[in-house]
C-alpha cells in the first residue's frame, strides 16, 4: 500500500515509530559492540597482569626451575581459584606442561589445544595476550615468561578466562536493549498519537493532501478575484497576494511581494492601523497613483489573538459604476412602474365613466391628462435637450403622482448647456437622490397634498439645482451629520446613504451643496457643479 493513501495519524505512527527503531537499534548495536571490545580489553589486561605476577613469585620460579610437578600443579589450581581464572597453566621452556588443571595433560606440549599455534617468543621479555579456542573453548589468554636469575627462560605461565563470561554480560545488555527499544517504541508512538491530534487539530482535520488541493483553490481563488487582495502575518510581512493587487497598486506583474514587509506597498498605513488596533476598517477611501481606491480590511483573529491582517482594494470608479449602474436602472423602473400605475388608474377612470354614459366627462378627463403631460414634456423638450437627464424628471414627476404629491418643475429652468465630460449617470443620480429624499419628507410630514419645488438653471460657470420640499425641516446643528455614511432620522435599516453618495459625487465633480431652510417650511438643497473639468484632490485616509 502506498504511504499516501495512509491518513496522516497512521503515518506519522510509522514514521515515529521506525526512527525510534533505528535509532534505538544502532545505538545499541554500537553499545554492545563497544561494551564487547572494553570488556575483551579488560579481560586480556587482567589474565596478562595475572600471568606477569605469578612468572615474578620466587616459589613458582624455583619450582619451575626443578620441574616439581608436584608443587606447581596444586598451587596452579589455588591460584586459579583466587583470581576467578578458568585456569592457570605452567609450562617450561619449550611448552611442556608442568601444572594444568586436567592432570592427565600434564607432561603435553602447551601448544596441543591451540587452533593456531602461537610461539613461545618473548623478544622484549615481556608477556601478550590473545583470544584462542581451547580444549575448555573460547577463551581470553595471557602467556607471560619465567626467568632465571641469569636471565635465561626458564618457563611459561599461561592464564585464561574464558568468555562465556563476557558473553552472559552481553546477553543481559541485550535484554536491556530489547526492553528499551519496545519502550522507545511504545513512547514514539504515544508521542506521535498526541502530536498527531494537536496537528490535525491546527489544520482543521484536514490531511496533506486536502490541504495542497485548498492551497491550489485558494491561488486559483485570489487570481479569479478582481480585487487586490494582500494579507500578513502578525508581524506585518506578506503571506498572501495576488496579480490584481500589483494591477491596482501599478507595480510590474512579476513583482513578488511574499516575504516583504508590508510597508513595501501604499496601503500600509490603514494595515498597520487594523493589525495593531485589531478593528476592522469598511470602505476607506485613499487616493493612490492618481487613482481613487476603496480599501477594505480585517483581522485575522485566534482566540482572541491578532494574527495577521487582510486588505481588499479596487479602484473606486468601478465601484461607482456599477452604483450608479444599479441607480439608473432603479430610477428607470421606478420611472415605469409609476407611469404604469397611473395610466392604470386612470384608464379604469376613463372606462367607468364611459360605462355610465359620462362620455363628455371622459373626453374631459383624457384631455386634461393629456395637456398635463403635454406641457411637462414641452418644458423638458425646450430647457432639458438632454434625453437622459429629461427620462430621469419625466419618470420623477410621475412618481411624485403616483404618491398622490406634485413635483413643480420652475416655467424659467434652462438646462441646455451639459458638458460632454458631466457623467449622466452621476448626474441622474444626485438629482434622483435628493427628489425622492424631498418626496419622503413632503408626503412624511404634509401628506398627499404636498409639493417639491425644483429649479434649475445652467447661467454662469456651474449648473445649478434647487430643490425644496415640504417637509418638517432639519435642524441646524443636523447640516453636516445628515451627509455621513449611515445617518439617518429614520428608525428602520438600510437608510443613510443617498447623501452621503450625493456629497462623495460632488466631490468627484468638484461640485458642492448647501442646505438651507426653504420657503415652503421644509429644506431647501442647492447643487453647484462647474461646467469645466476639474479633478478635486483626495486625500489619503
Amino acid at each position: 500500500m502506498s504511504l499516501r493513501k495512509l491518513k496522516l495519524k497512521t503515518r506519522m505512527i510509522l514514521i515515529l515509530g521506525i526512527v525510534a527503531l533505528l535509532q534505538t537499534g544502532l545505538i545499541g548495536v554500537f553499545a554492545l559492540n563497544y561494551l564487547t571490545q572494553a570488556l575483551d580489553k579488560q579481560i586480556a589486561t587482567r589474565a596478562l597482569h595475572l600471568a606477569t605476577t605469578i612468572a615474578a613469585i620466587p616459589e613458582i620460579v624455583t619450582a619451575i626451575s626443578k620441574r616439581d610437578t608436584d608443587t606447581l600443579q596444586p598451587l596452579s589450581l589455588t591460584l586459579a581459584a583466587e583470581a576467578e581464572a578458568r585456569y592457570v597453566v605452567i609450562g617450561d621452556a619449550h611448552g611442556i606442561r608442568l601444572a594444568h588443571p586436567n592432570p592427565e595433560n600434564i607432561g603435553k606440549s602447551m601448544q596441543d589445544d591451540e587452533t593456531s599455534p602461537v610461539e613461545l617468543q618473548f623478544p622484549e621479555k615481556r608477556g601478550y595476550s590473545y583470544t584462542a579456542l581451547g580444549s575448555l573453548g573460547w577463551s581470553m589468554r595471557a602467556r607471560a615468561p619465567v626467568y632465571a636469575d641469569n636471565d635465561e627462560l626458564i618457563g611459561v605461565i599461561s592464564v585464561g578466562y574464558l568468555r562465556d563470561r563476557v558473553d552472559a554480560v552481553i546477553e543481559r545488555y541485550q535484554v536491556t536493549l530489547v526492553l528499551v527499544i519496545v519502550v522507545s517504541f511504545a513512547i514514539s508512538v504515544i508521542i506521535a498519537l498526541w502530536f498527531a491530534n494537536h496537528f490535525k487539530k491546527a489544520i482543521f482535520g484536514l490531511e496533506p493532501e486536502q490541504i495542497g488541493l485548498r492551497f491550489e483553490e485558494q491561488n486559483a481563488t485570489l487570481e479569479s478575484i478582481r480585487e487586490g487582495i494582500i494579507a500578513t502575518n502578525a508581524t506585518g510581512v506578506i503571506t498572501t497576494f495576488n496579480r490584481a493587487a500589483t494591477t491596482n497598486l501599478g507595480l510590474k506583474p512579476d513583482t513578488q511581494l511574499i516575504g516583504r514587509h508590508v510597508s513595501c506597498v501604499d496601503i500600509d498605513k490603514l494595515m498597520l492601523e487594523t493589525l495593531e488596533s485589531g478593528h476592522s476598517q469598511f470602505d476607506q477611501e485613499i487616493w493612490l497613483h492618481d487613482k481613487s481606491m476603496i480599501v477594505n480590511c480585517l483581522p485575522l483573529e485566534r482566540e482572541g489573538e491578532i494574527l495577521g491582517v487582510v486588505a481588499s482594494f479596487r479602484p473606486k470608479d468601478e465601484v461607482d459604476l456599477v452604483s450608479r449602474k444599479l441607480t439608473r436602472i432603479q430610477q428607470y423602473a421606478d420611472s415605469l412602474r409609476s407611469q404604469s400605475h397611473e395610466h392604470a388608474n386612470k384608464l379604469h377612470t376613463i372606462g367607468g365613466l364611459i360605462q355610465i354614459g359620462a362620455v363628455e366627462q371622459a373626453l374631459n378627463l383624457i384631455g386634461q391628462e393629456t395637456k398635463a403631460h403635454q406641457a411637462l414634456i414641452e418644458l423638458l423638450l425646450n430647457a432639458v435637450p438632454d434625453p437622459v437627464l429629461a427620462g430621469c424628471l419625466l419618470g420623477k414627476f410621475n412618481r411624485a403622482r403616483e404618491l398622490g404629491l406634485h413635483l413643480a418643475i420652475d416655467n424659467d429652468s434652462r438646462m441646455a448647456e451639459l458638458p460632454d465630460h458631466l457623467p449622466r449617470e452621476e448626474l441622474v443620480s444626485i438629482l434622483g437622490n435628493l427628489i425622492d429624499n424631498a418626496l419622503e419628507a413632503t408626503l412624511k410630514h404634509s401628506g398627499k397634498t404636498g409639493e417639491v419645488s425644483l429649479s434649475m438653471t445652467d447661467l454662469g460657470k456651474e449648473l445649478i439645482f434647487e430643490i425644496e420640499d415640504q417637509g418638517p425641516g432639519i435642524p441646524t446643528e443636523n447640516y453636516h451629520q445628515i451627509f455621513e455614511k449611515g445617518y439617518s432620522s429614520k428608525e428602520s435599516h438600510g437608510h443613510g446613504f443617498g447623501l452621503h453618495l450625493v456629497k462623495s459625487q460632488l466631490e468627484r465633480l468638484n461640485g458642492s451643496i448647501t442646505l438651507e431652510p426653504g420657503e415652503l417650511g421644509g429644506s431647501r438643497f442647492t447643487v453647484y457643479i462647474p461646467k469645466t473639468a476639474e479633478t478635486s484632490e483626495l486625500k489619503h485616509g
